[in-house]
């Protein structure tokens, strides 16, 4: 019996009793007087059982007959085995005319075991232990928010977080999610505390190629300057494997935006001079003793002063019979000297600097070179670009139509043929009715002859 049913036999047994008036009962069962009649001529004569609801136990007068079950789930097993419930219910209306609802088709998939409830899906993350010893695992993300709140626009934290401690190892503020903007932060890590064993980071493009073919190296810029300074990338498969860092940012989503807003700080330069000491306060309260005391950070491998030739792009283009390379859609013209005539049909070394400087070296000499009728740099037309990279697009677009006040020149049809004026003026004379009178007036003259 339910719960509703057992509270009724106690009230029809104190009415019977005498313990409790009709009216009383009818109102603590929300019920009317004669249904309280009614329930109680049944309580006396069949006792409590009879309170019991009368369907229970029965079949359903609606129920599907097991045949159109089966043939449903027979549908489903041959067409949309990989179809939900509710996409399911609509092609068995759809091309078989089986109207059923989806919420009698989920139950049907549920206990054949074609469909698995959300329960059942449910992954878990089970959480994986520290790393024993400080610098030998350093997590990495960038975290977009408005970390000046309203009084500033929205950027990006990038937050570098010791496995092994949960110490902050770096927080710097950038416009995205780039290249160099890692480039910049990590040779302030590598300055402070030397080279760590690995970085754990997500599978941003930064990081990792997301298409290799057989024509890339499949490693990415910033991939290839970890080569050179002897250090592993390591690309988590979800958010939850690095969930370290992912905590400290929704920690830091917290505290530092309140502390920012007491500091009343309002810009990037800012922030970056005050994180300094938040990122003393922060460890201090939350970092932890690692297991081993041993320190794995290394030394560098390159001078200090040398970092600016692996914290750049480089890339290899050819060079034409013309001494001449393309780049970022800029054509490189080198100078003619004895070591560029020999570059002829060769490639050479192009290397993009976080300025915007571009050197050109064959066997890591610096070639003389300038660029020639560079393109204006803006986004095209229709370009691909990625979610974290999306407010800094805007921004640079939104410059970019702030400049160009004059609509752009549209050319004829003959413009693209090489159609060139020829100077001479048409007065008027050259119209096909002038044209026709000088041809008359000389054929005149010739018949008078």
């Amino acid at each position: 019996m339910s719960e509703r049913e057992l509270t009724r036999v106690e009230v029809l047994a104190q009415v019977d009793d005498g313990r409790l008036t009709v009216d009383n009962a009818a109102n603590m069962l929300e019920l009317t007087r004669r249904q309280i009649f009614r329930l109680l001529r049944r309580y006396r004569q069949d006792g409590a059982a009879a309170i019991r609801h009368m369907a229970r136990g029965k079949p359903p007068n609606n129920r599907i007959h097991k045949a159109k079950r089966d043939y449903a789930l027979s549908l489903i097993k041959e067409s949309y085995a990989d179809f939900g419930p509710t996409l399911a219910a609509e092609m068995l209306a759809e091309h078989h005319g089986f109207k059923v609802s989806r919420e009698t088709v989920r139950k049907w998939m549920q206990e054949d075991g074609i469909w698995l409830s959300r329960k059942q899906r449910r992954t878990f993350h089970q959480p994986r232990l520290r790393r024993e010893c400080f610098g030998e695992l350093v997590q990495i993300d960038g975290s977009d928010h408005r970390w000046f709140e309203e009084r500033g626009d929205a950027c990006t934290l990038l937050v570098f977080i010791d496995d092994a401690t949960s110490r902050l190892m770096e927080l710097r503020f950038v416009a995205s999610e780039s290249t160099f903007s890692y480039f910049e932060a990590l040779e302030s890590y590598l300055l402070k505390h030397g080279r760590p064993v690995a970085f754990y980071s997500d599978k941003h493009s930064v990081f990792r190629v997301p298409k290799p073919s057989e024509h890339m190296t499949g490693m990415t810029q910033f991939g290839r300057a970890l080569a050179e300074l002897n250090i592993e990338i390591i690309c988590a498969n979800s958010s939850q494997a690095k969930g370290r860092v992912e905590r400290a940012n929704r920690t830091l989503q917290d505290r530092l935006v309140k502390d920012l807003r007491i500091a009343g700080i309002s810009n990037m330069e800012d922030g970056n001079a005050f994180l300094s000491g938040f990122v003393d306060r922060y460890n201090a309260k939350f970092a932890k003793a690692p297991a081993k005391p041993d320190n794995l950070h290394r030394a560098l491998n390159i001078a200090p002063d040398r970092l600016v030739e692996v914290f750049c792009l480089r890339d290899k283009r050819y060079v034409t019979r013309n001494l001449t390379l393309k780049y970022d859609r800029k054509s490189i013209r080198l100078e003619v000297n004895d070591l560029t005539r020999g570059l002829v049909g060769k490639y050479v070394d192009v290397y993009e600097m976080p300025d915007g400087r571009i050197q050109v070296r064959a066997k890591g000499v610096a070639l003389p070179c300038s660029i020639f009728d560079p393109h204006q740099q803006r986004v095209t037309h229709a370009a691909i670009t990625e979610n974290k990279h999306l407010s800094a697009v805007l921004a640079h677009i939104k410059a970019q139509q702030d400049k160009e006040l004059m609509p752009p020149k549209v050319k004829p049809v003959s413009a693209k043929n090489n159609y060139k004026k020829n100077g001479r003026r048409n007065n008027g004379w050259n119209t096909l009715a002038d044209r026709k009178r000088i041809a008359d007036s000389k054929a005149s003259q010739g018949c008078d002859s």
